[in-house]
């Protein structure tokens, strides 16, 4: 995810090397993998299953308990996962808390319970939430051109911020090309690029060196630059950085206490699983020491996520019309709905069907190694969070079979069904 950095810093001998990320597909989630792979998936119509114990059904009890996503964080584990994480909370009760696997290769140390981790991608849903909060002030509207808040900065090889709106870059449907910054796509690679840096006006410029991938409103593409020109969008509206909207609007309110970004520090605060790539040469490498780019930077736990959505959906953060608008979607692409089957995007949130009827809300997130699946019920009554602290690179059924598997514990967990009863 990198290019021409801005900083730079020296790697300690001690630092090992890190892996390819993920690829085109957890790339445009906060990941990386090259795009003919999710095209060959697609053409050669592969069918990955996510595996439960054999024992699954003899053990489960009605209701789905902590030994059911205990079995679940296993099944994900024994994918090739050195560690998971998951906590299901609901309104009543105690959450369920379970983890499975190692937070060291090589360590007898578990995975952390409740583990700081790299959120990516999932803090988007962070960034849409305050431009929504605007909306509600009357500050902006959704209907507003960027170019009214940031004149002349998305403009060149067809690209037009006179075009394009807010509403545009929330639901991915801008037209805007992902920006092109270079990830890793070999151990070596990450070594060389792992600390590069980005002001966020040179990744609008990279992208602004494509042409737009469709005219605004024509389609749907995963666009990392849409959300950076929200930052920027945020700042313009509110002469404060963004980040600190986020904390003063989002986190403080709700004790998100352990969900902070880095700045200059290139791992997560202790205690935290150390962070894998396998690259599609079969290597595994720690890629725990990296630097990402905003909004993708922020460092949480599954209690703060679980809290986020909760909170969100249960009409804490929002007025109903905005909520509403936030859950009005459109359909994803064909290469997404390979990971998300019948996903649609609203603004900033994913619409996902449960197996046993209806829907959750989520995003997930993958980078550095972490990889975070997520979900909440429509009220915002039950949230799972699972976090793993590997992305498995070397091919692309393993990443699906990874995302599968995932996103089976939390329709499972939302469902409340013991494992091997839903899914």
């Amino acid at each position: 995810m990198r290019s021409a950095p801005t900083a730079t810093v020296p790697p300690t001998p001690q630092t090992p090397v890190r892996g390819t990320a993920v690829g085109r597909w957890w790339r445009r989630f906060g990941g990386r993998w090259p795009v003919v792979a999710t095209a060959a998936v697609l053409s050669a119509g592969v069918a990955v299953a996510a595996h439960l114990p054999a024992d699954a059904h003899e053990t489960a009890s009605p209701g789905y308990g902590r030994d059911d996503l205990r079995r679940d964080t296993d099944a994900v584990r024994e994918l090739g996962v050195t560690g998971v994480q998951a906590r299901v909370t609901t309104g009543s009760g105690r959450d369920l808390v379970a983890a499975s696997g190692v937070a060291e290769v090589g360590e007898d140390r578990p995975v952390p319970r409740d583990g700081y981790f790299r959120m990516a991608s999932t803090g988007k849903a962070l960034v849409a939430t305050v431009v929504l909060q605007l909306v509600d002030e009357g500050a902006l509207t959704l209907d507003d051109p960027v170019d009214r808040w940031l004149p002349g900065l998305v403009r060149g090889n067809g690209n037009d911020g006179r075009r394009i709106t807010v509403r545009h870059l929330l639901q991915h449907t801008s037209g805007i090309h992902d920006d092109d910054i270079p990830g890793y796509t070999t151990p070596r690679e990450y070594e060389e690029r792992r600390y590069d840096t980005y002001r966020p006006r040179q990744i609008v410029a990279r992208a602004m060196r494509h042409r737009p991938d469709f005219a605004p409103g024509d389609g749907w593409g995963y666009s990392n630059t849409g959300y950076v020109l929200l930052d920027l969008v945020i700042e313009r509206v509110t002469g404060r950085p963004w980040h600190r909207e986020v904390r003063d609007r989002v986190l403080t309110p709700l004790g998100m206490d352990d969900t902070y970004r880095p700045g200059r520090a290139p791992t997560p605060r202790a205690p935290y699983a150390r962070a894998y790539q396998l690259f599609p040469s079969g290597e595994r490498v720690d890629v725990t020491r990296q630097f990402l780019p905003d909004p993708g930077a922020y460092v949480s736990t599954t209690t703060d996520v679980n809290r986020f959505f909760g909170a969100l959906l249960g009409g804490e953060l929002l007025s109903p019309a905005r909520l509403a608008e936030m859950r009005r979607t459109v359909p994803v692409d064909e290469e997404t709905n390979v990971l998300w089957p019948d996903g649609r995007y609203g603004l900033g949130l994913v619409r996902r069907p449960l197996s046993c009827g209806g829907a959750y809300w989520s995003h997930e997130g993958g980078d550095g190694g972490y990889v975070t699946l997520n979900g909440a019920t429509g009220d915002g009554g039950r949230a799972v969070t699972v976090s793993m602290s590997s992305a498995l690179g070397d091919s692309p059924e393993n990443a699906l079979g990874q995302e599968r598997a995932a996103s089976a514990l939390v329709d499972r967990a939302l469902c409340g069904a013991p494992a091997g009863r839903r899914g």
